[in-house]
């Protein structure tokens, strides 16, 4: 069995505050983007086993999200070993999401092939415990999401229709950490009245540059001069809109075909 996991971008993404547990709440739109994905194979096997291809990434196979889904179902559904091979073409540590949707992907694959009959609430509960925005890959459909981005609210978008195009590029050599991001976010913003996402997100695409934001671009750009800067180039080629997206480094830019 073979399925391409997807990648996503947020629209706007607001960091309202810290919670005990030393995460943080977030206020954010997510929207799956298909034609930057990954390539993951899933087969019956004698023993477990994965290889990775593509991007290289840096993880060992053993560690990557695929094997720690397979090994959540294996423990409460007892599934049998599987071999899985995931080829990368989702850049990761962009903002992407990219381990994210095959860590769900790896699930509803595992749920169709075992017939565990589950539902989409019980996908969606399995991914969260993978982690933070894995849940929004299950249903893959444009999502308000609060919380730490596990709380989702499907929201219908008009730029979904075949008027826009959306490119998502990363400056040559730019990383950017998530744990690097949260250092430098600016504890004033938490607590902040901000603009409604889901009513912002119903405006002309021309008005989202004053509206809608990424909390996050604020504590990387000083840092990452190449990510601001790609911004402003998509701006200069006529994007409509244009955002770092999650923690970054990558950028979109959202344009009328």
């Amino acid at each position: 069995m073979t399925t391409y996991p997807n990648c996503k971008i947020n629209l706007g993404l607001h960091v309202v505050g810290k919670r005990k547990d030393g995460y943080h709440n977030l206020e954010t739109i997510f929207l799956p983007v298909h034609n930057l994905h990954d390539t993951l194979t899933i087969e019956p096997a004698d023993t477990l086993q994965m290889v990775q291809e593509g991007i290289v990434l840096d993880n060992a196979p053993d560690d990557n999200l695929c094997m720690q889904a397979w090994h959540l179902l294996h423990e409460e559904y007892a599934i049998p070993p599987v071999s899985i091979r995931l080829k990368k073409g989702i850049p990761f540590g962009a903002g992407l999401g990219g381990g994210s949707s095959d860590a769900a992907y790896t699930l509803k694959m595992l749920d169709e092939m075992f017939a565990l009959d589950l539902t989409d609430i019980e996908l969606e509960c399995h991914a969260a415990r993978l982690g933070a925005d894995c849940a929004f890959f299950i249903q893959n459909r444009p999502a308000y999401a609060t919380g730490i981005g596990d709380k989702l609210e499907p929201i219908v978008l008009s730029i979904l229709n075949s008027q826009f195009s959306i490119l998502i590029e990363i400056p040559d050599g730019e990383h950017v950490s998530t744990k690097e991001a949260y250092a430098g976010l600016k504890h004033d913003l938490f607590g902040q009245a901000r603009p409604d996402l889901r009513k912002a997100v119903q405006a002309p695409i021309e008005e989202w540059r004053d509206s809608i934001v990424n909390d996050f671009e604020a504590s990387v750009f000083p840092a990452h001069p190449a990510i601001a800067a790609l911004k402003e180039e998509m701006y200069s080629r006529g994007a409509l809109y244009a955002s770092m997206t999650g923690s970054g480094a990558a950028v979109f830019g959202i344009f009328r075909k």
